[in-house]
C-alpha cells in the first residue's frame, strides 16, 4: 500500500482533517527524528538518538509481527506519530492478564511553535477512533510513565482507567485500560466514525 494513501480520517469540528497513514522507515526517518529528539518528547526515551538509530528503530517496527507505526496527519500535514502493538507479545508480557481484543498504543505529537488549542486532544481521540474502527479491538491498552502527569489526563479524558503501576525494564509505568464502551462514554464517538 502507498505510504500517501490514509488507512483512517475523521474530522474534528473545531480543527478540521486528521488522517494516519503508514509509516515509511526510509522516508519518514528524517521526520521522525526532529520529533523524537526534541526537548518535548523526553518521555520517548529517544532523546540522544541518531538519524541512523531512528531509522533501525522503525525498520524493526515494519518488520516486527506484532507491532506497526503510522505518521498522523493534520490538513494532510505530517503531525503525529502513532504505534499499535499486542500486548501479549510485547511491552506488557507478565505484566497483566492480557485479554483477546486488547491493543496497545503509543503516540507522540509533532513539536510546534504554533501549538493549537486542543490539538493534542484531538490527537488522541484519532488514535483511539482509528484502533476501535478495527472490531476485533475491544480495549486499548496503555503504559506511559508514572510522571507524565500530562498524558495520564489525556488519557482519562478520552476514558481510560488507570490500573496502577508496573514496573518495567526502562521505567514505572502506569498501565491505564480504555474499553471501546468508555471511550464512546468519554467522546461522543463510535470507533466506526469516519
Amino acid at each position: 500500500m502507498s505510504t500517501t494513501e490514509p488507512l483512517y480520517s475523521r474530522t474534528d469540528s473545531a480543527l478540521g482533517t486528521f488522517a494516519i497513514r503508514p509509516l515509511d522507515p526510509f522516508s519518514d526517518a528524517e521526520l521522525l527524528h526532529g520529533w523524537v529528539t526534541h526537548p518535548k518528547a523526553a518521555f520517548w526515551m529517544m532523546q540522544d538518538a541518531s538519524l541512523p538509530d531512528v531509522e533501525r528503530e522503525y525498520m524493526k517496527i515494519a518488520a516486527a509481527e506484532h507491532h506497526d507505526a503510522f505518521i498522523g496527519l493534520h490538513e494532510g500535514r505530517p503531525a503525529f506519530l502513532m504505534e499499535r502493538y499486542d500486548p501479549s507479545k510485547l511491552e506488557l508480557v507478565g505484566l497483566y492478564d492480557a485479554q483477546p481484543g486488547d491493543v496497545g498504543m503509543h503516540f507522540l505529537v509533532a513539536p510546534s511553535d504554533t501549538p493549537l488549542h486542543g490539538f493534542t486532544r484531538a490527537v488522541i481521540t484519532t488514535v483511539m477512533a482509528a484502533l476501535f474502527a478495527d472490531p476485533e479491538i475491544r480495549r486499548v491498552v496503555v503504559e506511559p510513565d508514572v510522571n507524565n502527569t500530562a498524558v495520564h489526563a489525556l488519557n482519562e479524558a478520552v476514558g481510560f482507567v488507570a490500573d496502577g503501576p508496573v514496573q518495567k525494564p526502562e521505567k514505572e509505568a502506569l498501565l491505564s485500560f480504555c474499553t471501546r464502551e468508555q471511550f464512546e462514554t468519554a467522546t461522543g464517538l463510535t470507533g466506526a466514525t469516519v
